[in-house]
């Protein structure tokens, strides 16, 4: 299946969208410092801080992007805007409901990759947009641009724990494949760090969950 518009098409939204909200980009990347600096506070108001930063960006990327500015080209990009604004729901719904969700950054792999992969949305996607010729203001931007605020995001859940990681994490990866598709159709670079990003945070809940059996009743009784 090829996308319904060109790439000349594809970075003249993101051109007129990234104009049209300007210096709304700035306070995203605020908002993502913000969050990241979260990350090391012990207080239970830090989760719920990055959770509502989460929510926030993803509800911009589905109403201002996708549906107000993508939705010109492609036919299904309200599809879209209507799953971004459900995961910024979840999110939403994440503060405000009574769960054990949290982050923690530790001395392993998957906090490290979490924050290569946050590394990566808030600096290295920009940089191969603009060495690709996409410039910092036609291109995809963090907070504002879908594909980077999943990256980010999935970089965040890679430093998350508890019960509601597994359905935070469902419309990101989905989101990933569609980034692989937009990476090899239209040549954006920068868009397959997404696939990565994706099959990175499912191999770590499927790996987290081996463990989980790994360490059940069952387990306990025969050790």
């Amino acid at each position: 299946m090829t996308a319904p518009f060109t790439i000349a098409q594809f970075l003249g939204v993101f051109a007129a969208y990234n104009a049209a909200i300007w210096p709304i980009q700035i306070l995203a990347y605020g908002l993502g410092l913000l969050a990241v600096s979260a990350l090391w506070s012990r207080k239970p108001l830090a989760a719920q801080l990055i959770l509502s930063i989460l929510a926030m960006v993803w509800a911009m990327n589905g109403i201002g992007y996708h549906f107000l500015f993508f939705a010109e080209i492609n036919p299904i990009a309200k599809g879209f805007a209507a799953f971004f604004v459900l995961q910024s729901i979840f999110f939403a719904a994440s503060v405000l409901a009574p769960s054990d969700l949290r982050f923690e950054v530790r001395p392993n792999f998957r906090s490290a990759a979490g924050f290569s992969f946050i590394a990566y949305a808030l600096l290295i996607y920009e940089l191969l947009g603009y060495w690709a010729g996409h410039g910092l203001m036609a291109g995809p931007l963090f907070g504002a641009a879908p594909c980077p605020t999943t990256i980010f995001t999935i970089g965040m859940l890679l430093l998350a724990r508890g019960r509601w990681v597994v359905w935070l994490s469902i419309i990101p990866f989905l989101w990933s494949l569609v980034g692989l598709a937009a990476a090899l159709q239209l040549g954006i670079p920068e868009d397959f760090g997404l696939p990565v990003a994706g099959f990175g945070l499912v191999s770590a809940l499927i790996i987290e969950q081996f463990q989980t059996w790994g360490n059940g009743p069952i387990a306990t009784k025969t050790s």
